[in-house]
């Protein structure tokens, strides 16, 4: 069995205006064409895969569960992030595989900033 890349990622979302915000215009992600389903939500372009957003009552992202953003500058990010208001964690550099940093969105879904080295 052969896969391609990974098409999308779904994240539960509890207050979908903050998280609708904080895609668009601190990530700047571009929103996406969504069938019309009968709960809220939101699809982006996240670069060449989609991330999905649920609007769900109640969430609690689970401790260590992330995706990850590969980003030229990981230093450049952060601070562009820092400047939003967005905290992000110190860089850490994984030997021979990336340097890595975390944030968190709106609801405590973790995203991963990954420079490959």
């Amino acid at each position: 069995m052969r896969f391609g890349r990974v098409h999308h990622v779904s994240l539960n979302v509890t207050d979908l205006a903050a998280a609708t915000a904080f895609y668009t215009e601190v990530l700047e992600m571009p929103v996406l064409p969504r069938p019309e389903f009968d709960f809220g939500g939101l699809w982006l372009d996240a670069g060449e895969q989609q991330i999905h957003l649920i609007e769900v009552d109640a969430f609690e992202a689970p401790a260590g569960q992330h995706f990850a953003l590969q980003v030229d500058d990981l230093a450049a990010v952060a601070a562009e992030l820092a400047e939003r208001g967005v905290e992000v964690s110190s860089p850490r550099t994984i030997d021979d595989v990336c340097v890595q940093a975390f944030l968190s969105d709106p609801t405590g879904n973790l995203i991963e900033l990954n420079q490959p080295l």
